[in-house]
């Protein structure tokens, strides 16, 4: 099993920064892929950005220049640099952790961190 704590979250204004942290325990191998995804009320979960543990990365179109993702593999830990903040970033963040299987793939999820920004 894995568990994933989310923290960094809360309100910022308009063009500020914050971080998120993500601890992962648990069994975690080489080929899980650590991300976080959001999601707005009435919206439908998406992507912001992932990261592989040979560290390739990719991210939403509406985040690109202004987040950063990374990853401590010692600490199984994954972070969201987020930079220039706008209100439309007001969201539950969560973290997750994605296991290619052999034809599917399992997904785990964090709790949800909540990050509001304002005009």
């Amino acid at each position: 099993q894995v568990q994933l704590v989310e923290s960094g979250g809360g309100l910022v204004q308009a063009g500020g920064s914050l971080r998120l942290s993500c601890a992962a325990s648990g069994t975690i191998f080489s080929i899980d892929v650590l991300g976080w995804y959001r999601q707005a009320p009435g919206q439908q979960r998406e992507l912001v950005a992932a990261i592989s543990s040979g560290f390739i990365t990719n991210y939403g179109d509406s985040v690109k220049g202004r987040f950063t993702i990374s990853r401590d593999n010692a600490k199984s830990t994954v972070y969201l640099q987020m930079n220039s903040l706008k209100p439309e970033d007001t969201a539950v963040y969560y973290c997750n952790l994605e296991r290619p299987l052999d034809y599917t793939k399992r997904n785990y999820w964090g709790q949800g961190t909540q990050v509001t920004v304002s005009s």
